[in-house]
């Protein structure tokens, strides 16, 4: 997994992917934050030397607890809160809700582990992609070789993923006949797993290869197929265009330092 500068090009996706008509509806239904309003009453305003990371803990090994909040995205924004000279706040939030955090104001910027996708980015910016990963499987290691040319055909108990991921996204559209089982966490999928509740497990390459590893010796490991490819990003409000730079030069920064490296070989061991 190499962390990649290399933006996406979303617009030319759009013009081969939704007619204009199908596009301005889009834009009306996944309004940005900047265009949203809320029955609430305003969110005091935040504190300039305090940045506020929303996180949802639930995705070794990039932002999980241990005793705190730890991870590759823990670190990474301490980083980032140094090079700003802010003092770091982490925000625990539910996946579902962190992008509703991050527009009304609650939270700065999202550091979980958010692939970039058309949709989140008609509501938030994204930085820059700061890690390159695949969607993968996780089995029982004596079935390793039983879903690679039909997947969706010999999952007799199901697939699970974590509800609203790209995981959960990508089940849904490529395979609309298996049976889908929810998990809160990937701990909860791999003693379903061992338990043949579910025959596969996909979530995001560095929390599979992390189950794999603690999950090893009760008898599950890594399926042979990459399922699509991603970037991850870190999300603010399309309004705060300085945040967003700052953000990008950080990354620039932390590419070329080698820190980013670092932090991933930390956390990911094996990493290139």
């Amino acid at each position: 997994m190499l962390p990649t500068r290399h933006s996406i090009d979303y617009g030319r996706a759009m013009k081969r992917a939704i007619p204009a008509v199908i596009l301005v509806a889009i834009c009306f239904l996944l309004a940005g934050c900047a265009t949203q309003s809320s029955p609430q009453a305003a969110a005091p305003a935040p504190d300039p030397t305090v940045l506020r990371v929303g996180v949802t803990p639930n995705a070794p090994p990039m932002i999980f607890k241990e005793g705190g909040l730890v991870g590759a995205e823990a670190d990474l924004a301490q980083a980032l809160g140094r090079d700003l000279g802010r003092k770091v706040v982490f925000v625990e939030e539910k996946w579902e809700n962190l992008i509703d955090s991050l527009c009304e104001n609650r939270i700065d910027i999202i550091m979980s582990p958010m692939t970039i996708t058309l949709a989140r980015s008609y509501r938030i910016a994204f930085s820059e992609p700061y890690l390159q990963v695949w969607q993968m499987a996780l089995t029982r290691s004596g079935e390793t070789y039983n879903y690679v040319l039909n997947l969706a055909a010999q999952a007799k108990h199901g697939i699970g993923v974590k509800p609203g991921t790209t995981a959960d996204l990508l089940v849904r559209q490529e395979m609309p006949g298996v049976t889908r089982k929810y998990f809160p966490d990937g701990e909860a999928a791999a003693e379903a797993l061992v338990k043949q509740k579910i025959d596969l497990f996909i979530s995001d390459s560095p929390m599979i290869w992390y189950l794999a590893g603690h999950y090893e010796t009760k008898g599950l490991t890594v399926a042979p197929m990459l399922l699509s490819q991603e970037q991850l990003g870190w999300g603010v409000r399309r309004t705060d265009t300085e945040l967003l730079r700052q953000v990008n030069s950080f990354l620039a920064k932390a590419q070329t330092s080698g820190e980013l490296n670092r932090i991933f070989g930390r956390w990911m061991p094996g990493f290139r």
